[in-house]
């Protein structure tokens, strides 16, 4: 029997890495981590409830846990599950906080000190 997860169980947070920040900044995607049972439709209901946003496209990549050998003591890394988000024309998620009105602003606070 599947447990029912809520929206805040099937997104788990952004992923900050380079990439992810670059394709937020230059294609206006998100790469967010989600639940591993989540699918595509329950990850874009998720969304659009949560953030108040339309979805366009969704893309779902899953890196499987690698064994690691330390000392004679093997462990599996975990499986990560991860969704780029493409959103519709006219909405936007700055959970990377690369706003530009917020750079512009403490930089004018910085000169109005000087």
């Amino acid at each position: 029997m599947a447990l029912k997860k809520t929206i805040y169980d099937i997104i788990q947070g952004p992923v900050i890495t380079d990439k992810a920040f670059k394709l937020n900044k230059k294609l206006k995607k998100l790469v967010i981590k989600v639940h591993p049972s989540a699918n595509k439709p329950l990850i874009k209901e998720a969304l659009e409830k949560l953030f108040n946003v339309k979805v366009e496209k969704l893309r779902i990549i899953v890196r499987k846990g690698k064994k690691i050998l330390f000392k004679r003591i093997t462990s599996v890394k975990p499986t990560v599950k991860k969704a780029i988000v493409t959103l519709k024309e006219g909405y936007s998620i700055d959970m990377l906080d690369q706003s530009q009105t917020t750079v512009s602003s403490a930089e004018e606070a910085l000169k109005a000190k000087d």
